[in-house]
């Protein structure tokens, strides 16, 4: 049971104390052990969203797929200057 003090807050699912100890773990990570675990948040939210385009263009080929990808990383004007594709026009 939690103390008056170290109360969970009904958006989170982390005791304000658990939270203090994560902080404080990650605070004394190796830089190596932050930047993987960068990278592989980075690499999940590609695969959140290849996800999603597969859901919503289920017929779409890999260079679409791959161009939907883009635009929803890439600013606007970049996917259209190198794949000249607008994605305001095609969907994102």
């Amino acid at each position: 049971m939690t103390e008056a003090n170290d109360t969970i807050n009904p958006m989170q699912d982390t005791t304000t104390e658990a939270e203090r100890v994560l902080v404080e773990m990650k605070r004394h990570a190796p830089m190596w052990k932050r930047a993987a675990q960068l990278d592989e948040l980075i690499f999940a939210r590609r695969v959140l969203i290849l996800a999603d385009l597969r859901r919503r263009y289920p017929h779409a080929d890999a260079d679409e797929l791959h161009r939907r990808l883009a635009a929803r990383l890439l600013p606007r004007e970049d996917v259209i200057r190198i794949f000249d594709w607008d994605p305001e026009k095609e969907g994102y």
